[in-house]
């Protein structure tokens, strides 16, 4: 028998071991494992998966991002970042396959860290970062959405007197209804859709950026770098946190745990059909969006498109192009959810019992309930909760995303220190690691310079 059917054989073992409740990282797996991260999912699901983590609102803000960097630094940091992270995913997901041929398949962040670099590493490092990155970002899609609820709102009402909070508090009973599925690959229809969502508003964002840039209403094309030498130093690394949270994970042990065995090859083919999205997308938004607008490029593009509550662009345009935008934010918002809900899962939840038996079900509909809600509750008293989503991003997006895959796979693999690999790999572990604090950094100066206009329910 061949290497490659031993691992075959050992991968179906372990698949057969975890519907058992058999262990991974030697324990037995806890609810949270079994029916959160169930192993069903092909490399499409994947790929779905993957695309709704990555192509997300966020990208909106690329052109502001440009406008701290011009045209040379920007489209360079948006390939570098496009190229680290899809070589990084690479790394975990090649770590990952490793480990599941040799019997013992990760599934969670955190197991990898406990199994590879120590027991400190998994509780008190990655496993913290990891959860409030992802909480971070259902709060920031949240705020998102309701911020795009009030736009569509204004366009259909100029002068409405609704606040943003009643809009962020009706997304959020829409995500505890949607937030209820029970596991991550209970997904993957929810995902398809997302994935034609983000090329839907990237293409509007494009075709708005392309009518404004040949128009009237267009502001002067100025791509030169405004503010003193401070503010521009510190600008630059604000947009190279923005531009890596737009890139950021932080779940892929989680979406490769989807995966049915054997998982060899699969996260591959789904990280192809992630990034062929990511390049349309982001490079279009980016460019289209920079170009039209120049160093007057807004937070979000969107924004741009309005001009003292007035649209810019056709009203039809901009008014699906924020309709398309919300409906994915639902669809990112419950994808992050997930590895809230599988520590919910695995503390309240009894394994012995089966995934939708009354004392599963009922502690699941509560503790999501209360999670979201909470996290409904963050997003309409902290309605500049940006700013400190781009420290969360840079603390904690730059290290899981950029410089943790590299340790990883240095670690598990011993590759030569005479190669090309191993300080390939440590030098994005430490550039990274470098350019994590200093993002840091940049985002606290900013919610220092901000914190005098903060106000809670504020009605931005």
């Amino acid at each position: 028998m061949g290497l490659g059917a031993v691992a075959a054989s050992r991968e179906d073992e372990e698949a057969k071991k975890m519907e058992a409740g058999g262990d991974t990282v030697g324990q037995k797996l806890d609810a949270g494992a079994l029916f959160v991260l169930q192993s069903k999912g092909s490399w499409l699901h994947c790929g779905y998966h993957l695309t709704t983590s990555i192509v997300a609102p966020p990208l909106l803000s690329l052109p502001f991002a440009f406008a701290a960097l011009g045209w040379a630094a920007g489209i360079i940091c948006l390939v570098i970042g496009a190229a680290v992270t899809f070589y990084s995913y690479n790394l975990i997901s090649r770590v990952l396959e490793h480990h599941a041929q040799q019997g013992r398949r990760q599934l969670r962040f955190r197991d990898m860290a406990t199994d590879i670099l120590g027991p400190g590493w998994g509780k008190y490092y990655i496993g913290p970062i990891q959860f409030m990155v992802c909480f971070g970002a259902v709060i920031g899609c949240t705020l998102l959405a309701g911020q795009s609820m009030k736009a569509i709102y204004l366009l259909a009402n100029p002068g409405g007197t609704i606040k943003l909070y009643v809009f962020v508090a009706i997304f959020g009973v829409f995500m505890i209804i949607l937030s209820q599925l029970p596991s991550f690959h209970s997904l993957r229809h929810v995902n398809l859709i997302s994935l034609v969502l983000c090329l839907a508003y990237s293409f509007c964002a494009v075709a708005g950026s392309i009518y404004l840039g040949n128009s009237d209403n267009a502001p002067p094309k100025d791509y030169s770098i405004t503010g003193d030498v401070q503010n521009r130093v510190f600008g630059v690394f604000n947009a190279i946190a923005i531009i890596a949270t737009s890139f950021g994970n932080g779940i892929i042990p989680e979406i490769q745990a989807t995966v049915a065995a054997p998982v060899t090859g699969k996260m591959f083919r789904g990280l192809c059909l992630c990034y062929t999205v990511v390049v349309t997308t982001f490079f279009s938004v980016a460019i289209s969006g920079y170009w039209a607008v120049g160093n007057q490029a807004q937070g979000t593009l969107l924004s741009n498109f309005m001009v003292n509550g007035v649209a810019v662009i056709p009203k039809w345009l901009l008014l699906i192009t924020q309709l398309f935008t919300l409906l994915q934010l639902s669809a990112v918002g419950v994808v992050y959810l997930q590895p809230t809900n599988e520590v919910l899962e695995g503390f309240f939840s009894d394994a012995k019992r089966g995934q939708y038996a009354a004392r599963n079900v009922v502690p699941r509909l509560l503790s999501r309930t209360v999670a979201v809600a909470l996290a409904t509750t963050v997003a309409a008293m902290v309605p500049f909760f940006g700013d400190m989503n781009s420290l969360i991003g840079a603390f904690g997006f730059l290290p899981l995303d950029f410089a943790v895959p590299a340790v990883f796979y240095n670690v598990t693999f011993k590759p030569s220190k005479k190669g090309a690999v191993f300080w390939l790999n440590t030098t994005i572990a430490v550039v990274f690691s470098a350019l994590a604090v200093i993002a840091s950094v940049a985002a606290v100066r900013q919610i220092a310079l901000d914190a005098k206009t903060y106000k809670l329910f504020a009605n931005v």
